[in-house]
């Protein structure tokens, strides 16, 4: 028998390593995937579900006009009359919590200042964590001008930044001039409240015992600023006009968004008071008050002026604290809430199933994994089954019943779930660190705001000519996302038959965008 050579030789290994990967392929590449398929589609059902049910809730709410604050009945007109009458105006304490915000402090300390409220009845509590200590400075000197117009307005600064946020307002409530106050409305740094804000919502907490908290609506004021503010007030948009407003009106809870809400300070203390073992300290008040039996109500009609993140970095740095913290949230409460006997077995399951799992976690998995890896998997690999309801019409219904929150923005709906399809990886990551209280956990990166400053002209050239800095603009995550979702759209335009190319080259191009560090605007370093 003579000896094979070497190019036989290498004849015989690939063959037998193609063999290999055809047995491996077929006997667990395969059915893992296949696996996979069937999980995801599971999920998107169980989003599509939830959305449908929601979708139902308010075309209910708003066709019978019985959203859960008018059943209260309250006539504010006749009750500011007869508070004014009296003269029994509670005691409110206005917080504004704020870190080095150079560009917006003056406007969030105005608007409060400006509150139709009897000076002798409202204290303003300005807790600047600012570690500028230029910043503190204008801050303080801002507080001390108002304060000689006859504002109660305080100004507290710590010596540290011990539990972020929820350590500036627990120590804020502490204060000795706090002891009378009844009850705290909370602005972030970047809202401008209307004066008539307190008259739309002390009024509900007045006439109501078994109320907690009265959340108003946020208004973009910088929406029309770029791409990314417009795709964002699309998600928000939703966010308050379907999930807030159907939780408010039929389990009488949602998450506190944290700012532009009025809580009653007994409640507050009932449930433990400010805590920061998350990152959502807000929704984590809200849901231990919610355990204790307090009711929320949301007034959609009332809006407050705020800003978007509108640089790429910012954002993504929220969409990392509001997908971590909730992920990590339910992990820690999910045995409290399972446990907790005060609330009804039904509010239980919405809270735990739909407010937590299918909106803070199956969400982003879905999005990411079904959409980003699976389907443009299922392209390299033909013999997996993917039904076209579960590829197509499911998300396309998803993706509509939000789009139409925000009418005006409904011609860019493609570009809205492409980007969301993008920013679904970060969310993922962020809601599995959640999860398994990795790295970065509790990490928390006060997202910039821009103010005015955007708008002068100075500005205006930066953004017409951003400054490249190579860490800053470029995103290897999302570029590494493009190459594969390129690859497979190539693959499918040679070999594919399912035309799924068309749907990949177009999310690869938001990838490649997003990686390239071209989304939002951009301000000098």
């Amino acid at each position: 028998m003579r000896d094979l050579t070497f190019k036989e030789r290498q004849v015989g290994l690939i063959e037998s390593l193609a063999n290999a990967w055809s047995g491996l392929r077929g006997s667990v590449v395969v059915p893992l995937l296949q696996l996979a398929v069937y999980l995801c589609a599971a999920m998107s059902v169980m989003l599509f579900v939830e959305r449908v049910y929601m979708a139902i809730v308010i075309v209910c709410v708003k066709v019978l006009r019985k959203k859960r604050y008018t059943k209260y009945k309250l006539k504010l007109d006749t009750v500011r009359k007869e508070i004014e009458d009296s003269g029994t105006h509670p005691m409110v304490l206005v917080q504004i919590p704020m870190f080095n915000e150079r560009e917006v402090y003056r406007l969030s300390i105005g608007a409060a200042c400006g509150l139709s409220w009897p000076f002798d009845k409202i204290v303003i509590q300005v807790l600047d964590d600012s570690t500028d200590h230029i910043i503190r400075e204008l801050v303080e000197s801002e507080c001390q001008r108002w304060a000689s117009k006859g504002v109660n307005i305080k100004y507290e600064n710590r010596s540290n930044r011990n539990g972020y946020k929820a350590g500036a307002m627990r120590e804020g409530l502490r204060k000795c001039y706090v002891k009378d106050c009844e009850y705290v409305a909370i602005f972030d740094a970047d809202f401008q409240p209307e004066p008539d804000f307190l008259w739309r919502t002390i009024p509900f907490l007045l006439s109501n015992h078994d109320l907690a908290l009265v959340q108003a609506r946020w208004k973009f004021v910088n929406a029309n600023e770029c791409l990314l503010t417009r795709l964002q007030e699309m998600s928000l948009d939703y966010h308050f006009g379907v999930e807030q407003e159907v939780g408010s009106s039929t389990y009488s809870f949602f998450g506190f968004n944290g700012t532009a809400g009025v809580w009653r300070i007994e409640a507050l203390k009932d449930a433990g008071g400010w805590k920061e073992r998350t990152t959502v300290e807000d929704m984590d008040l809200a849901v231990r008050a919610s355990l204790k039996g307090w009711k929320f109500v949301f007034v959609g009609d009332l809006l407050v002026k705020n800003e978007l993140p509108s640089t790429f970095k910012a954002y993504r740095y929220q969409q990392h604290r509001w997908s971590c913290g909730p992920a990590n949230l339910f992990r820690k409460m999910f045995k409290e809430i399972l446990q907790c006997e005060r609330v009804s077995l039904l509010k239980k399951f919405h809270v735990l199933y739909a407010f937590f799992f299918v909106r803070k976690i199956i969400a982003h998995f879905v999005t990411f994994f079904f959409y980003c890896i699976i389907i443009p998997t299922c392209v390299l690999v033909p013999e997996l089954h993917l039904p076209k309801y579960i590829a197509i019409y499911i998300p396309s219904t998803i993706s509509i019943l939000n789009a139409i929150c925000t009418p005006r923005s409904f011609h860019l709906l493609i570009f809205w779930i492409l980007f969301e399809n993008v920013m679904s990886m970060h969310r993922s990551k962020a809601a599995i660190i959640g999860l398994l209280e990795a790295n970065r956990v509790n990490e928390w990166v006060v997202t910039e705001k821009l103010g005015n400053a955007a708008k002068t002209k100075a500005q205006s050239k930066w953004l017409k000519r951003p400054r490249f800095r190579l860490g800053e603009r470029i995103h290897m995550l999302e570029i590494i996302m493009g190459c594969y979702l390129l690859f497979c759209a190539i693959y499918d335009v040679v070999y594919g038959r399912d035309h799924f190319y068309v749907y990949l080259f177009f999310q690869a191009g938001a990838a490649f965008i997003v990686g390239f560090g071209y989304v939002g605007t951009f301000m000098p370093s």
